[in-house]
């Protein structure tokens, strides 16, 4: 008795210890302030992570614990509901964390993250393989009274239920643990992918070190590299990072080829250079451990696994969609190429185009042709104006104001936050936090994240969503001049958050993005179409000395060069998309060199052009599942975009409001709480047809019989 009593007093006397320093976390506080709440940057520390989370990843399991354990019989509310409700506070913490993993990684943050990984894993796995809590998820998705229920719920039913199966739940106890172990394993590596990405890009970089290292360079690119050095404190004149938004305006506009090809170097062998960031022996231990997944799920590949939740379903159909578009691409590439190759000659250039030339000798041919220069248009293009522009669109199609705000914390002095309002009711819908800048920590590319999604489950909760890219800032006091591709992408990004900023559903789980990975970058892509329209160019495209719009002049040639480089942009992305969906078709294991290289030989890959993204440097593919083979989501999305771009085109326009309207109704406010599918022919009226890709992309239609 008296062991047992001193075992009480330990444990009472641990757990009242343990609800101090968790009652001092900041991370375990509701977020408290305007808007319903928001996340308290201010008050976290990296050293708050682990013991958060260690907390309210038990406090979930006891909350699904107890809706498992229940004596009641299982229904929507006390089942489906209550899994809804559960978990709020690991949910806030994960959206922080993914917040510092994206934007402030740091060594002390990484540690972290690589012993955090395989916990997160076995929490997901406890609770997708807890046979008491699937019995009652099945109970509900079989019960009669299911078709009493509204579309949503009966929508938010099957979520749950092939979710659950997706993941093993109907596995005997043997299979489950097996799953369960490789999806441990696979998140150390998944971890271990991207740090090592992170790395690279981070540590390696091309130095300039005289004043002719700079030439051919626009002064905004040459101000930036200053910038970089001075930020790195390097010994050197200039510096070009390892990223995508440094290393593609070097390749394009510098004079120094010797320089263009030791950029391009460095950038494609991101994770590929047999040091202790080499990625490629990481990268076959995920492929083998998926592979085995699979087949413990009853899937003969990984791919069909993915699939079986997205729009395409089967493999097949994503491959035929590929070859359809990529032999006129090829085509159009070699068209291409040819007329660059006269420009080399004609200047007694003594060399075959390389993928290190592609850039600066398409630009010539921009120039030649169609008598367009990205130098004369970028003075035009100000970051700040674009993104004036882009609530502007967003006023126009769905209603939306933004008003800045600086009553809410933010984790870096770069980030802003703007008030998101209906201008009909003046009601707030949410919040759109704005993080513009390249800097050491953040990973590299543009997303969008929702760190709250909207909700009525839990009174009228107001949705929170950033966007995230990296501009290089220059010089200090001067405008962010931007390319026209970075202009597109800021857009896209945009159209994301668009979709999370619409959404007007009841369930947590069914809002704003999360819909089906094929489908989810459709609203995306189709709101880059309004980038290019006469009334943003005249309103937000606006000189930076003289505020003057672009001339007439410059939009029509604007206009005519706007498929120019769509080969070039089409093939580079669909032989990523072919590759991971050839990776994760293959039963066998591969060697990357070899895989990448006959691949794209059967493919006869122009050898002017490398992947979009190299094996080595996959991190759409190979930091988490999320786009494993997925990839051709991209091209998928195009075709639903394409097709509903012409909506507008055959109605009033782009600003056609009945159209713009059923957009609202149909796709930027339903979430998941519908099929997809159905989805796209309630806005349609019909299935997307895949001629609109075609001509958009200005490629040849063949005839069908």
């Amino acid at each position: 008795m008296k062991k047992i009593l001193s075992i009480f007093i330990m444990s009472t006397t641990f757990f009242a210890s343990n609800a101090q320093t968790n009652s001092d976390n900041p991370l375990l506080k509701k977020w408290t302030g305007p808007y319903g709440g928001v996340p308290a940057f201010n008050e976290y520390k990296v050293s708050d992570f682990k013991p958060a989370i260690e907390f309210a990843i038990q406090e979930k399991l006891n909350e699904v614990d107890a809706i498992a354990n229940s004596t009641k019989p299982a229904t929507f509310d006390n089942t489906i509901v209550a899994l809804e409700r559960s978990g709020s506070t690991i949910e806030r913490i994960m959206t922080v964390y993914g917040i510092y993993r994206s934007n402030l990684s740091s060594p002390e943050f990484s540690a972290i993250d690589r012993e955090m990984s395989p916990k997160f894993s076995e929490f997901s796995d406890k609770i997708n393989q807890n046979k008491k809590l699937f019995t009652r998820i099945e109970a509900v998705y079989n019960s009669k009274d299911k078709n009493k229920l509204t579309g949503e719920q009966q929508r938010l039913i099957w979520l749950y239920y092939t979710n659950f199966v997706r993941q093993g739940a109907k596995l005997n106890d043997t299979d489950k643990a097996k799953v369960a172990a490789i999806n441990k394993e696979l998140a150390s590596l998944f971890t271990r992918f991207s740090q090592n990405l992170l790395a690279e890009e981070h540590n390696q970089y091309l130095a300039l070190k005289t004043e002719s290292d700079f030439d051919g360079l626009p002064t905004e690119v040459k101000n930036a590299a200053i910038a970089e050095a001075k930020e790195r404190k390097l010994d050197a004149m200039g510096c070009i990072a390892n990223t995508r938004s440094s290393i593609e305006p070097f390749l394009t506009f510098s004079t120094r080829r010797d320089l263009r090809e030791k950029a391009f170097d460095i950038f494609v062998k991101r994770g590929d250079n047999g040091n202790a960031n080499d990625n490629n022996a990481t990268l076959v231990s995920i492929l083998e451990l998926r592979a085995k997944k699979a087949k413990l799920l009853g899937y003969p590949t990984f791919a069909d696994w993915s699939l079986s939740n997205k729009m395409a379903k089967d493999p097949q159909k994503t491959l035929d969609l590929m070859m359809s578009v990529w032999e006129p691409s090829v085509e159009k590439v070699h068209q291409d190429v040819a007329e660059m190759q006269k420009i080399v000659d004609a200047e007694g250039g003594k060399f075959k185009i390389q993928p290190w030339d592609y850039r600066f000798y398409a630009e010539k041919v921009r120039k030649a042709k169609y008598d367009l220069d990205q130098n004369e248009v970028k003075p035009y293009l100000q970051l700040e104006k674009l993104r004036e522009g882009m609530f502007w669109v967003a006023g126009e199609l769905f209603n939306l104001d933004f008003k800045q705000v600086t009553n809410v914390p933010v984790y870096h002095p770069d980030v802003r936050v703007w008030e998101v309002s209906n201008k009909v009711t003046g009601k707030t819908v949410g919040l759109w936090y704005f993080d513009p800048y390249a800097r050491a920590g953040k990973r590299s590319g543009a997303w969008m994240n929702a760190y709250r999604n909207q909700q009525r489950l839990e009174g009228d909760v107001l949705t929170i969503v950033s966007n995230n890219c990296n501009f290089v800032k220059g010089a200090p006091g001067e405008p962010i001049l931007i390319s026209w591709e970075d202009a597109s992408t800021l857009f896209h990004e945009f159209g994301h958050a668009l979709h999370g900023l619409c959404s007007n559903v009841t369930y947590p789980s069914l809002a704003g993005t999360s819909v089906a990975r094929d489908y989810v970058e459709f609203p995306s892509q189709l709101l880059e179409h309004w980038l290019s329209t006469p009334e943003v160019l005249n309103k937000f495209a606006l000189h930076y000395k003289t505020n003057q719009p672009l001339p007439q002049a410059l939009v029509d040639r604007i206009e005519k060069a706007s498929n120019f480089g769509e080969g070039f942009s089409t093939v580079e992305t669909i032989s990523s998309s072919l590759v991971d969906m050839k990776l994760h078709l293959a039963t066998q294991p591969i060697d990357p060199h070899k895989f990448e290289k006959e691949t794209l030989d059967a493919l006869h890959m122009p050898s002017e052009i490398v992947m979009r993204h190299r094996i080595p440097q996959f991190g759409h593919i190979f930091s988490s599942d999320g786009y494993a083979a997925g990839y051709y989501s991209y091209l998928w999305a195009d075709v639903i975009n394409a097709d509903a771009w012409e909506a507008f085109t055959e109605g009033k326009g782009p600003y056609d409001k009945e159209v713009a309207k059923r957009l609202y109704e149909t796709v930027f406010s339903v979430g998941n709480t519908i099929d997809q599918e159905k989805a796209y022919e309630n806005f349609r009226g019909r299935a997307p047809k895949s001629d609109a890709l075609m001509r958009a992309r200005n490629f040849p239609i063949k005839d069908k019989k």
